[in-house]
């Protein structure tokens, strides 16, 4: 499970809920100027997710920008800590991502979800959008609900139109009823099954990896370390489920409660596997569309399916001639790479007088014949020593 990168954990503390102690990977690209992304996964998925795409994010080119990626547990999933306090909501969620991406020295950013992390992208935008977060993609854009005649009348009339039928809309709800709605009103049954028995949760996860992707060859290796993460997980395998309670309001409200159409610029990426297969029309009942990017292959877990169809799309949107290029503030994507390349030049500045024979050991550490000093490169080495 190894990343080109920094996995750490900070502990964030969320108003009403005390401090949460969050797991993320942190890829800075050698690039200064790379563009703060936030990846936000969903369920069953999990920081894994990110795996794929993270060298293509990072990776330097005249021909496209690149990004420094942030990618968090969510709390109850993997290696963050879990919620001990009812009512934690997509103001929460919001409030926890947005304070880590600041925590990490990123006060402005863009964001990138499916799942959960499309609906609390909803959220994040809701409560933190043009501030915060300048623009943000999603690969699976379902809204509250269908169109309605006041609200949305061209889109409504166009529904009507269309190719969605009544056995369309019909097969839509089912596919969002079933599974969810045992985790959205009875979560901590399921928790001890899931608990309990390493198989059972394996076939909860499994069932849905086959089923949600676009015939993607998983393979035993990939399905065990992707269920292992839930097994493994710090909150315990079944916590994960609970975020369907608490958005829902226990089956009796709804996920997307409280966020508002924000004219935050939004980036679309239509996948034919995806459960929901929705007129693209209703992507705008979400906010700005300023791109949309359309496939012939990849599911549900686009990142790991079809990891170079997710990033050309994320480069198109914010490269050069792209809606979104330039949003964040001095952050383009193409700025030259920093010096970071020179390590041993940050050790000659930082430590004059005892770096005398400067050399890179097998395990990744820069040794001399006094010390030995571990870099982490999360920021641009400084090119004088700090007054």
């Amino acid at each position: 499970m190894a990343f080109d990168g920094t996995i750490g954990t900070r502990d964030i503390e969320v108003e009403g809920f005390g401090i949460l102690n969050m797991h993320y990977v942190h890829h800075r690209s050698d690039v200064d100027d790379a563009i703060p992304l936030l990846f936000v996964h969903g369920w069953p998925g999990h920081f894994l997710e990110v795996r794929k795409i993270l060298p293509l994010l990072t990776a330097t080119s005249p021909d496209h920008p690149s990004f420094h990626v942030v990618a968090p547990s969510l709390p109850g999933f993997g290696f963050s800590s879990g919620v001990k306090k009812m009512g934690f909501k997509g103001p929460q969620y919001a409030e926890v991502l947005n304070k880590l991406m600041i925590s990490l020295g990123y006060s402005e950013y863009v964001y990138q979800g499916g799942d959960w992390g499309h609906i609390l992208g909803l959220h994040a935008v809701t409560h933190h959008g043009h501030k915060h977060i300048k623009a943000w993609h999603s690969n699976m854009p379902l809204p509250a609900g269908p169109p309605s005649l006041v609200k949305n009348p061209l889109i409504a009339l166009s529904t009507l139109l269309s190719k969605l039928t009544k056995e369309g809309r019909a097969k839509w709800q089912i596919a969002q009823k079933f599974y969810s709605e045992v985790q959205s009103t009875k979560p901590q049954t399921l928790a001890y099954a899931l608990t309990d028995s390493p198989v059972g949760l394996l076939a909860w996860i499994y069932e849905k990896l086959v089923s949600w992707s676009d015939k993607y060859p998983w393979t035993d290796d990939e399905v065990l370390e992707w269920v292992s993460i839930y097994w493994f997980s710090r909150a315990g395998p079944g916590a994960a489920g609970r975020i369907y309670y608490e958005m829902d309001s226990g089956g009796t409200g709804n996920a997307f409660d409280g966020c508002v159409w924000q004219s935050v610029p939004l980036g679309i990426s239509y996948f034919p596997g995806e459960v929901d297969q929705l007129p693209k029309s209703w992507s705008h009942m979400l906010g700005k569309v300023v791109f949309e990017g359309e496939h012939e292959k990849g599911g549900h877990f686009a990142a790991h399916e079809v990891p170079d169809a997710l990033v050309g799309d994320l480069r198109k949107m914010y490269g050069k001639g792209g809606p979104a290029y330039g949003v964040v503030p001095g952050k383009d994507g193409y700025t030259t790479a920093s010096r970071r390349s020179s390590p041993t030049l940050f050790l000659r500045t930082m430590f004059p007088s005892a770096v005398e024979d400067v050399h890179r050991t097998s395990d990744g550490y820069f040794t001399t014949n006094h010390l030995v000093v571990e870099l982490e490169l999360m920021g641009p080495v400084p090119a004088s020593t700090p007054k």
